[in-house]
């Protein structure tokens, strides 16, 4: 069924004045006769068909295709200041003519282009800047939510959802950009995924107020920065680590002292580990480890050595940080080396009722350990070149220059008291080395160091002079402990026999036992005295002990009075 539109009739007055309408007309005004030519044309529409003329085959197709009221057509046109977009509004007439009237709409269009533009612009941007984009309503819950979604929810998922249900746990009450009624800028929260995963978002936001400032919602737009929080977190723990390791490697070096570099080193490890306590490990000659260090200020009865003995094995078996418990304490252990080589552990606890070890803590661990492996191996290697200076290469004991100057010490303690030193020499040692060589004849002193250090007490001092001339100084002893000594060494002898170089030439041990007394003598004179008693024992036929007469009395004694020797 065809439409019907309504034909304007003008009357013949009205007719007569159509051509001074579109003279009048303020912009381009024509009448098309039936013919579509152009009938009247005002200046504008006349400027307009001599400047580009087909603009108008257009207006005609327009025209022709329109069954029904033509309403509006907007036409572009070339004009010398440039496009020029006039929108005609065409008026049929009872007599087949058309009245058209045009206005410039160049600047509408261009303000709705422009408008157009800057939308997409935006939306671009907001899309470039931040993950999505949100707008929240007056009862808080999301109205608005970019297209592509967030946090792995779509944006169907977020609509009409209350915010707060995506905040973790830990975030309780606490204010959210979602609901805020003040400005927002660059603030850092933490959002749930659609895997139950934390992000961490940086939310910016406006509020939204209506009529009456009642607030009705906020606008926003959030950024994941999730990656960047951990990677920032992840340096922060390696610039930390590094830190404390700086610091222990500097402790480790710069002191003297192993036991104190060591003690640093384990109060430094526990502070960073947030431990209740530390405990560093060395291995012994024999590989056995024993505790050279400790940070607590109680030491848990778990760790006694029959009980921890276990976990040591363990660490020690395999080349990672072991992760175990002990009574009542969770405990993070790792071993030293040191070229491959074990030579300690490293060991930290806390209370079962604390956090567990992460991996963060079996990281900072690692490297403790690396460097107290370093540490370890280098305090060994101070120790061996103090043993190479102080003891002598064959026996072990302390040589010449140690031992009088351990003696120096030990003498000058005022709280020394009765003390002895005990000049030992060998007999028949000579004809050893004559009748069966130098090797035969190392293994007789070797047994002879054995001998002296057998059954020492701490702060006794065991020493070869040279040759075959030994010292033994024996702190807090009287005559008789002194003699006690002597005896066990002459007895001892009698196991060294078989190294003799012939039953006629008997192994033995002259002794000379010099009683010190404080303040009485010097090192020099309590050596004379013990050398001229060893002399003395010889005298007797060696395998004897003889005494040195007290440096007091030393020169009001009867000259054929003889001192006293073993019998």
């Amino acid at each position: 069924m065809p439409v019907e539109y309504t034909v304007i009739l003008p009357s013949t007055a009205e007719s007569a004045a159509l051509p001074a309408l579109v003279a009048a007309y303020p912009g381009p005004a024509m009448l098309l006769g039936a013919d579509r030519a152009v009938a009247e044309a005002n200046a504008a529409a006349e400027e307009l068909l001599a400047g580009d003329p087909l603009w108008m085959a257009d207006v005609l197709s327009w025209l022709a295709g329109t069954s029904v009221a033509p309403g509006l057509r907007s036409v572009p046109v070339e004009v010398p200041r440039g496009l020029m977009i006039v929108e005609w509004a065409a008026v049929p007439l009872a007599d087949g003519s058309v009245l058209l009237m045009g206005r410039d709409a160049t600047l509408e269009r261009q303000l709705r282009h422009t408008l157009t533009e800057s939308r997409e612009r935006y939306k671009d941007l907001v899309e470039a800047s931040s993950d999505f984009a949100w707008e929240t309503g007056a009862d808080g819950r999301f109205v608005f939510v970019t297209p592509k979604g967030a946090l792995g929810y779509g944006a169907d998922a977020l609509i009409g959802r209350n915010p707060r249900d995506l905040a973790i746990e830990e975030w309780g009450d606490l204010p959210l950009p979602f609901d805020s009624r003040r400005p927002v800028d660059q603030t850092e929260l933490w959002l749930k995924r659609a895997d139950g995963m934390p992000a961490c978002v940086v939310a910016s936001a406006l509020p939204l107020y209506g009529a009456g400032g009642v607030w009705t919602g906020a606008r926003g737009v959030c950024r994941d920065v999730t990656d960047q929080v951990l990677r920032g977190a992840e340096l922060a723990r390696v610039r930390n680590r590094e830190k404390l390791l700086a610091h222990i490697v500097h402790t480790l070096r710069d002191q003297i002292d192993a036991a104190k570099a060591l003690h640093v080193a384990a109060a430094e490890t526990a502070r960073a580990l947030g431990a209740d306590g530390c405990r560093i490990y060395r291995a012994s000659e024999s590989g056995a480890l024993f505790p050279a260090a400790d940070f607590a200020a109680e030491i848990p009865a778990a760790f006694e050595p029959e009980s921890f003995q276990p976990i040591l094995d363990q660490v020690a078996a395999v080349d990672e940080v072991v992760v175990t418990a002990l009574g009542g304490d969770r405990l993070l252990v790792a071993r030293t080396e040191h070229r491959q080589a074990v030579n300690g552990a490293v060991v930290v606890w806390r209370g079962d009722d604390s956090d567990p070890w992460d991996e963060d803590d079996r990281q900072l661990m690692s490297g403790v350990a690396d460097h107290i492996g370093i540490a370890h191996a280098h305090f060994a290697y101070q120790e061996r070149l103090r043993r190479l200076s102080e003891r002598d290469g064959l026996t072990g004991l302390f040589n010449r220059r140690t031992f009088f100057e351990r003696l120096e010490e030990a003498l000058s303690r005022p709280e020394t008291g009765a003390s002895a030193l005990l000049y030992v020499d060998l007999d028949n040692f000579k004809a050893v080395n004559d009748l069966h060589g130098h090797q035969q004849g190392d293994a007789v002193l070797k047994a002879i160091g054995t001998l002296l250090t057998t059954g020492v007490r701490p702060g006794d001092l065991p020493g070869r002079l040279g040759g075959d001339e030994f010292v033994l100084w024996v702190g807090r002893t009287d005559e008789a402990d002194a003699k006690a000594v002597a005896q066990r060494l002459l007895n001892g002898m009698a196991a060294l026999r078989h190294l003799s170089a012939s039953p006629e030439k008997p192994l033995g041990l002259s002794i000379g036992i010099a009683v010190h007394r404080p303040g009485r003598e010097t090192v020099q004179e309590l050596t004379d005295r013990a050398d001229s008693a060893m002399y003395d024992a010889k005298k007797r036929g060696k395998g004897h002990y003889a005494f040195a007469p007290d440096p007091v009395s030393a020169h009001s004694l009867n000259p054929a009075s003889p001192p006293e020797a073993s019998q």
